[in-house]
């Protein structure tokens, strides 16, 4: 059967929380995959993150689904972003899908024609373009070639990054998109592109307005809404706020703080909060 702990969660309506992968290499998501079993998904990121579009991505999904029934559901966060997110993004969304990723992120979508673009590619016919012929991606989820064909419209999730003002702007024709499974805040561009400084750790409360608004239209248009935190306290009070996909922490920040705090304890220092970033 194909592990896919986040569209489970998505199905019962419970939180779900995952960690952003920005280094490369299987060991490293392996690594992270296997860190805690409160961990239902991945973002491998080929946007900002170093893992390259090929191969890298592939053998990082594949480092991740040979772990079994358990494995988190891998997300990869592809490259193309703003404009780019309309049809010459297709290739990119169906490289990623053939190479078994459970679902696709795509960031800066800003409008309802690059949304409709999005689903399309990452859907087959007839609701949408995209091709069949990979002899690898049934192997991945570890399901007949036969049975991804007639399942991965209902289980590969599409979701797409909310972090300009016409993306706030067009939201609701955005949401209004069929087959659009969710929406993820990218609260620091979103930060940004309304003059606000990234957030430190939390949001400017103007951007939290905002932020807050796209959850409620989210989920009255029946779709789910996700956020990008950076600590264990900032995504519980997220979850508690309702939010359906909960990013907790980075590898790289991780790996940063516990460096840190393990270093400082060692001198006779007293560690101070988490640094700025991912």
């Amino acid at each position: 059967m194909a592990s896919h702990p986040l569209l489970t969660a998505f199905r019962v309506s419970k939180p779900a929380f995952g960690a952003w992968i920005t280094l490369p290499g299987t060991f490293n998501a392996r690594t992270a995959a296997l860190a805690s079993p409160h961990i239902s998904w991945l973002v491998i990121d080929c946007e900002h993150g170093m893992t390259s579009l090929q191969p890298g991505v592939g053998e990082s999904i594949q480092a991740v689904a040979g772990l079994g029934a358990a494995a988190p559901s891998t997300i990869v966060r592809i490259p193309a972003t703003g404009p780019c997110a309309d049809t010459s993004a297709a290739w990119q969304i169906k490289y990623v899908l053939d190479a078994g990723a459970r679902g696709v992120l795509v960031p800066m979508v800003s409008n309802r024609a690059q949304t409709a673009s999005v689903v399309a590619a990452a859907r087959f016919p007839p609701t949408g373009i995209r091709g069949f012929g990979s002899p690898f991606t049934q192997a991945v989820w570890g399901i007949s070639a036969k049975e991804h064909l007639t399942t991965a419209n209902e289980s590969i999730l599409v979701l797409v990054q909310i972090e300009t003002r016409e993306g706030v702007q067009n939201l609701d024709e955005i949401l209004s998109v069929d087959g659009l499974d969710g929406v993820f805040i990218g609260p620091y561009d979103l930060s940004l592109s309304y003059g606000y400084p990234a957030p430190s750790p939390d949001p400017h409360p103007d951007v939290e307005v905002i932020i807050q608004e796209i959850l409620i239209k989210a989920h009255a248009k029946g779709k789910k809404c996700a956020f990008f935190c950076t600590t264990g306290k900032q995504s519980a009070k997220r979850a508690q706020e309702g939010f359906d996909m909960i990013n907790v922490i980075s590898d790289a920040g991780a790996m940063t703080e516990g460096l840190k705090q393990a270093f400082a304890i060692a001198a006779g220092d007293v560690a101070g909060e988490q640094a700025f970033g991912y």
